[in-house]
């Protein structure tokens, strides 16, 4: 497995090593050993969830109080994905700060992302399957929401799929009317 930090400290990507033969393809697509040893840190799993979406989808920018937090660990499993990370840890260096990378069923990268961190993911083509490990069970009163096209934030949101034609960007109606973010008063 290779480890790398992205512009957001607390974020990283992870690519697996794969093996290939004539029966298909094996990858480790988390170790605790090794996540352990390149992020300096445990990830404890509470609850697992899937999400299948469509070509345009996007979900997020979610995040959960910090205190508690809810760190998470993505992997697409069919299909492809942006995976967006934001920075929400009031007093970072590099707060407001927003990184991206695109986990695929090709690469088969997976997403580590720390609590205090905000994370949104478009859906690049259909039926685009993601899981997601989470160090904290759902807990809806600390569940929160940023609008992904804030422009303060200005995501480079990427407006063809993976097969060239334009995406439709589809929303929930809680994450149409996320509000915005604000970098003079933090949300958390």
């Amino acid at each position: 497995m290779e480890f790398r930090e992205l512009a957001v400290p607390g974020a990283w990507v992870i690519t697996p090593r794969q093996l290939r033969d004539e029966r298909g393809v094996f990858t480790e697509s988390f170790k605790a050993t090794e996540f352990e040893k390149a992020t300096g840190r445990g990830f404890d799993l509470c609850q697992v969830n899937v999400s299948v979406s469509a070509a345009g989808v996007l979900r997020g920018i979610h995040y959960t109080e910090d205190p508690p937090g809810q760190a998470k660990y993505v992997t697409c499993m069919r299909g492809a994905f942006l995976d967006v990370v934001v920075d929400l840890r009031p007093g970072s260096p590099t707060y407001g700060r927003w990184d991206s990378v695109v986990l695929d069923d090709v690469d088969r990268r997976s997403m580590f992302l720390a609590e205090g961190l905000g994370h949104a993911i478009l859906s690049l083509e259909d039926e685009s399957t993601v899981t997601y490990l989470c160090s904290l069970e759902y807990t809806p009163e600390f569940d929160r929401d940023i609008d992904a096209f804030d422009p303060t934030l200005a995501i480079d949101w990427p407006t063809v799929g993976r097969d060239g034609k334009p995406l439709i960007y589809t929303r929930s109606p809680k994450d149409t009317v996320a509000p915005l973010f604000c970098p003079a008063s933090p949300q958390i």
